[in-house]
């Protein structure tokens, strides 16, 4: 029987969180069980080096509810990937996307701290990815684009609401910029769900005026999709995260409650994505 590719949908923890006033945080066990029922393939965890003891705990989360684990890993440090790179290991996840404190002004001399951690993680079997991000190694669409030219084999997690607010793209996009993004997403072998507008990273999917940027994000995310199926092996699995975070990227009204629910837009921007793969 021919093999064929799968499409995994994770939810992040972080998104879990509802940081209000108006209701207490859910505890981890009641997250990834609402998680779990849901139907999510899996639980992404943001840890640093400081917060690894702290996520360990998870790990029997994940066993009884047969969620998948995938780390976006926060490294301080050079030496801060090893530590991360094992956790992943020791967590059975799936990949590491990179959201890099270190931050050379120059790509050039960002290209030794990637290699290593390339090796670093290659030496553990573990997929690297560095996520497209701001305040970190990837703040900037156009630093991005020449590290990706001076680092060739560099593979990307497409979070593209970041670089629609870091170059307050304008809609329509513009081609030069279409160039661009598609030059991202041909390197990218993870994508996020998040819609953006050009002042806000993180806008209500449902909200008339903000229609348009859900049409052009939902383009992206099969542009990226496509691409990936035609470079992909018959077997390979893609990882979509949703990633609605809570505030302040969620943003509240004067009483601090949220304009939208988080959980069933992130249920939706699942069911946008389940349609883009099945066509």
């Amino acid at each position: 029987m021919r093999a064929i590719q799968k499409l995994k949908i994770y939810q992040s923890l972080w998104a879990m969180e509802l940081r209000s006033p108006h209701a207490p945080e859910r505890t981890h066990a009641e997250c990834f069980r609402k998680v779990a029922e849901a139907g999510f393939d899996g639980m992404c965890l943001d840890p640093s080096v400081s917060e690894i003891p702290g996520m360990r705990a998870l790990r029997s989360l994940y066993k009884e509810f047969g969620l998948g684990c995938m780390i976006n890993a926060f490294p301080a440090s050079e030496d801060d990937m090893a530590p991360l790179l094992d956790f992943a290991v020791e967590m059975d996840a799936c990949m590491v996307n990179v959201i890099s404190g270190v931050m050379p002004i120059r790509p050039e001399d960002a290209v030794p701290v990637v290699q290593r951690w390339m090796r670093e993680a290659q030496q553990r079997d573990m997929p690297l990815l560095f996520e497209t991000h701001r305040d970190s190694l990837l703040n900037d669409l156009y630093y991005t684009l020449q590290l990706m030219e001076l680092v060739p084999d560099m593979r990307l997690c497409a979070d593209l609401s970041h670089f629609v607010v870091d170059r307050e793209m304008r809609n329509p996009i513009s081609v030069r910029d279409q160039q661009y993004v598609s030059s991202i997403l041909a390197r990218s072998d993870c994508f996020q769900g998040r819609v953006a507008s050009r002042e806000q990273v993180q806008i209500q999917i449902n909200f008339p005026q903000h229609q348009e940027w859900v049409k052009i994000f939902k383009g992206w995310w099969r542009e990226g999709m496509q691409g990936w199926r035609a470079r992909s092996a018959d077997d390979a699995e893609l990882v979509f995260l949703c990633e609605l975070g809570p505030p302040p990227y969620a943003i509240t009204d004067g009483e601090q409650r949220e304009l939208s629910d988080r959980w069933d837009e992130a249920l939706q921007i699942r069911q946008w994505v389940e349609d883009i793969w099945a066509e």
